[in-house]
């Protein structure tokens, strides 16, 4: 297993990356401005993209584990490599994502905690209904983790 960061041609893993945003133009709006780890094992397995929101304070704006290999620890591995990353840079870790019974107890195992809502915010910015689960995604939750 190695994790390496993508600099150029983010968009050939655009299949790992619609597993965590399924609407395009929205992992458009991130993308760019974010750093971008592949998890390979040996093919690539994995991916995360993390964005500096200033201040010390570094999100997750995208995390995904390709199907046949979820529940088997990558999604994990990127977490903490991503703390180890970031450590000596900021001081806190977000996340956000759906109230889903799928994702909201994965990020609360790596230790993270719930720190706010963004009311409507899958409806607000999705031309469609985001169904996780069987639950339809309507707030956005936001999770915290010092670094």
């Amino acid at each position: 297993m190695q994790i390496r960061a993508v600099t150029e041609n983010k968009k050939q893993y655009l299949d790992l990356l619609l597993l965590a945003d399924e609407q395009e133009d929205m992992v458009d709006r991130y993308l760019d401005s974010g750093e971008m780890y592949v998890l390979f094992d040996p093919e690539p397995v994995g991916e995360c993209v993390v964005c500096d929101l200033g201040g010390g304070v570094f999100e997750i704006k995208n995390l995904a584990t390709a199907p046949a290999a979820q529940g088997q620890g990558y999604g994990r591995a990127l977490i903490e490599f991503v703390l180890r990353q970031y450590h000596d840079r900021g001081t806190q870790l977000l996340v956000g994502t759906g109230d889903s019974p799928l994702t909201l107890p994965f990020y609360e195992k790596c230790g993270f905690r719930e720190h706010h809502r963004v009311k409507n915010f899958f409806t607000d910015h999705y031309d469609h209904p985001i169904i996780e689960a069987g639950v339809r995604l309507q707030d956005m939750v936001y999770l915290s983790q010092p670094l």
